[in-house]
């Protein structure tokens, strides 16, 4: 059973035991990261989080680079580094030289909330319960939080509802990541076929995913749907009115794997439809901008680029590893939860045109080049997979962790203490989504993916009130 405690204090490696960091050597300054498309992306400001653990490992991209960009790029400006960036550059590659010494080509990325990994000898133990430290990045909690009730099992009988949206009248839509039936479920519990999702070939973590409805849904009838095929993920625009009907497939291309095909779908308040991609475990796929993996998109109905979006195509934000949570609060901030490698999963802040740092940087520790997360957690504690925003917090359930995490949002860029819900009472949790009055949250359990201890029983949607 995965760690149970509210809080963790010092993560751990579940793969690699960190090596120790040689000295600095006399080798070249590391290679500058490789050309984006013109304009630069952005940096995000630093955030007003505290300094981040020493624990955390910064780790350079593989020495293979990322795959080449598509269409000509104008190379960015070469970051100008204090000496001590310039250190912390040269040790971060020392580091990497030795771990990547360690691992093995081709080795088996971690499966997204697989909790059977082994800490390796000599790893810290949890931290206690009581007494334990925060995750890495909190800072206060505001006076007064949200406070979820008692909840209450709306539908059973399902198998890893993956995705939930709500249609205008209140009805939730839901996809099982194993079939090509979508859901359709009234807030009394009454369950529906609304339609089934042509060409879905799940297999690993892929199938039937992401779902978002129209914003103008009253006058277009517009659901999308995110989903595996047979050679790609794909992004799938349906009429609805009673039935599904004329499926236009609005994306393709998307790379598809066993692992890590990230697939939320959500429509932001600007009216334009987000989507999460996975690097499939192809590290690389996530600094490369001619590939849609490792992604966060921006788009319009038509699968066009969004007016505004930094490289003239899709792409919102890149060097993700697997998002598969994504939110918006009332000031129209966007967030993100993904999942780490071995050390750290993240809440991040996104910013138009953002590098996140992975495979370069796995939490804390980018320097100039990327963007640090608002706060971190040990695999263990999270695996965090869907999100909303609700009543001042985010909201993100945890497949390993078995828990819903509520995060505080308290200014810009600052994020509350963390508060643990319903520790391993109902498993591992897959998708939330607050109701349109925002009055309760819908969370799914995932408890049939094939990593829960025992897959016999029945995966559900809870109804959470919040006071």
């Amino acid at each position: 059973m995965p760690d149970g405690s509210p809080h963790a204090g010092t993560a751990r490696d579940h793969r690699h035991p960190t090596p120790p960091i040689p000295p600095p050597v006399a080798s070249p300054t590391p290679p500058i990261p490789p050309p984006v498309a013109s304009p630069t992306p952005p940096v995000r400001p630093p955030v007003s989080s505290p300094t981040p653990p020493a624990s955390a490992v910064a780790r350079t991209p593989p020495a293979d680079g990322p795959l080449p960009p598509a269409g000509p790029r104008t190379a960015p400006r070469a970051p100008v580094l204090s000496r001590a960036h310039a250190v912390r550059r040269v040790l971060a590659a020392a580091t990497a030289a030795v771990l990547l010494a360690g691992c093995a080509p081709g080795k088996a990325e971690r499966a997204d909330g697989d909790g059977s990994s082994v800490p390796p000898t000599g790893a810290a133990p949890a931290a206690p319960s009581s007494g334990a430290a925060p995750p890495s990045g909190a800072t206060e909690s505001p006076a007064k939080v949200a406070t979820p009730g008692t909840p209450h099992t709306l539908v059973g009988g399902l198998a890893v509802p993956w995705a939930i949206a709500f249609l205008p009248g209140g009805d939730a839509l839901v996809t099982e990541r194993g079939s090509p039936r979508l859901l359709r479920v009234s807030p009394s519990g009454e369950v529906s076929e609304a339609g089934v999702i042509e060409g879905v070939s799940p297999s690993g973590e892929g199938g039937s995913l992401g779902v978002a409805v129209s914003p103008r849904f009253a006058q277009d009838h517009y659901v999308f749907v995110y989903y595996t095929a047979a050679t790609e993920n794909r992004i799938v625009r349906y009429r609805y009115q009673n039935r599904l009907s004329d499926p236009v497939t609005i994306l393709s291309g998307i790379p598809k794997g066993a692992i890590h095909n990230g697939g939320r779908l959500a429509f932001g308040p600007d009216g334009y439809l987000y989507a999460t991609t996975g690097e499939t475990g192809e590290r690389p796929l996530a600094q490369a901008l001619g590939t849609l993996g490792g992604k966060i998109l921006r788009m319009t109905v038509d699968g066009k680029p969004a007016p505004g979006n930094p490289f003239e195509n899709v792409i919102w934000s890149y060097g993700h590893r697997n998002v598969q949570g994504v939110a918006w609060d009332p000031d129209e901030r966007m967030y993100a939860s993904e999942f780490g490698q071995n050390t750290y999963d993240e809440v991040n802040l996104i910013k138009k045109g953002g590098n996140y740092g992975w495979p370069g940087v796995e939490g804390f520790g980018g320097g100039d080049g990327y963007t640090d997360p608002l706060l971190t957690w040990s695999p263990a504690e999270a695996s965090p997979s869907g999100m909303a925003y609700a009543k001042g917090s985010l909201w993100i359930a945890a497949l390993r962790g078995t828990r819903l995490w509520q995060v505080p949002v308290i200014g810009i860029g600052r994020v509350g203490t963390p508060i643990a819900h319903y520790t391993g009472k109902y498993g591992r949790l897959r998708a939330v989504a607050a109701t349109p009055d925002g009055s309760s949250l819908y969370v799914s359990t995932s408890n049939k993916d094939g990593h829960a201890p025992s897959t016999g029983g029945e995966d559900r949607i809870l109804v959470i009130p919040l006071r």
